[in-house]
């Protein structure tokens, strides 16, 4: 097939102890998944079910972040107040719709780390005015994700702590145990609004303890079982 333009390159994510890589197709996030991030946003968690927006899929978005290396991330413009949100990512290998929850497990390939970069004040604005988050959620590099840990590398994902540090100082630590909707759930939740396909991502929800960061700050997540992504911001 001939193209009028250059057609987008497809990013892949390393995966674990494997030459090849996980194709993305989709970036699938949850809004507020855990109480007390929720309550810290001014929401009430127990009156929302789940909902969802989405970041590009794009190189200019998605940044690959190997183990044992420290990816440099530019601060975005338009913003004063530029936020962390370390979250557990999701990583489907069989595509489907209207999925049950007790087969949403059957439908990962596995599982990494990111970080849901967030220009907040962008946010905030847009929310305030009922207007789209696209400005706050999905600008360039607002995406960082580790490699991809296949589900027999993370047996016991859903009893992992998560962590966020920035210079050293713990600043969001909490148990993937405490999502409002557990993995599955937001598996079948979201199938039911999108039909899945492999490669998608889906970005679980950030705990508590969210923050803004300037250059030359370094940021840490990790999650049990699942190493870490290291960023610095420039």
């Amino acid at each position: 097939m001939a193209y009028a333009i250059e057609p987008m390159q497809l990013v892949g994510l390393p995966i674990v102890d494997s030459e090849l890589t996980f194709p993305v197709r989709r970036v699938y996030c949850v809004g507020r998944n855990y109480e007390a991030h929720a309550r810290e946003m001014g929401s009430d968690p127990t009156r929302e079910p789940p909902f969802f927006f989405c970041k590009p899929n794009d190189p200019q978005s998605i940044v690959a972040v190997r183990a044992g290396q420290v990816m440099e991330l530019p601060y975005p413009a338009k913003t004063t107040n530029y936020h962390y949100e370390a979250e557990l990512v999701v990583a489907i290998g069989k595509g489907g719709k209207n999925i049950a929850v007790d087969c949403a497990l059957e439908h990962i390939f596995g599982y990494g780390i990111g970080l849901d970069m967030t220009r907040r004040d962008l946010q905030i604005q847009m929310r305030e005015i009922g207007r789209p988050w696209e400005v706050g959620k999905a600008f360039d590099y607002s995406a960082p994700i580790s490699e991809i840990y296949p589900v027999d590398r993370a047996a016991d994902i859903h009893h992992a702590n998560i962590c966020l540090t920035v210079n050293g100082e713990i600043k969001q630590q909490s148990n993937i145990r405490h999502l409002i909707w557990n993995v599955e759930e937001t598996i079948a939740a979201l199938s039911e609004l999108f039909e899945l396909k492999p490669g998608d991502l889906i970005f679980t929800g950030t705990p508590e303890g969210v923050g803004a960061v300037g250059k030359n700050d370094k940021l840490v997540a990790s999650i049990d079982g699942l190493g870490q992504l290291e960023v610095l911001i420039v």
